[in-house]
């Protein structure tokens, strides 16, 4: 569905891709949301979204070489923006049934991709 629209891209390190797809498996082989899937979803889910917030707010100042000043605030903005967010991430995991629990892993296995060949 993604490929059919406009879309933005955040890298992520090889080393999390490789978990990101590895617990995407494991918890769909388990087929259940229970505590342990959820904890390791939770998990999995905090650590994508700090790539990302990484990449999109930090990685331009660092790009405009910004003074350490004005990383810290960021980086202080974004703390909170992450604190804020796993907070609402766990609420909503700890509410999903089996059914609820395969559509995020059928999510984020869609917007994971490999590297394009140079």
């Amino acid at each position: 569905m993604l490929k059919q629209q406009s879309h933005i891209v955040a890298p992520i390190p090889d080393g999390l891709r490789t978990r990101a797809l590895y617990t995407v498996g494991e918890l769909r082989e388990r087929g259940r949301a229970d505590k342990e899937a959820i904890d390791k979803l939770f998990n999995l889910i905090v650590e994508m979204t700090e790539e990302g917030l990484d990449f999109f707010f930090l990685e331009p100042l660092r790009r405009l070489h910004a003074s350490s000043m004005m990383m810290g605030m960021a980086k202080m903005g974004i703390g909170s923006m992450l604190k804020g967010s796993k907070m609402v991430v766990h609420k909503v995991l700890k509410k999903l049934d089996d059914r609820s629990l395969a559509a995020i892993l059928d999510f984020i296995e869609e917007i994971i991709h490999e590297p394009e060949q140079a």
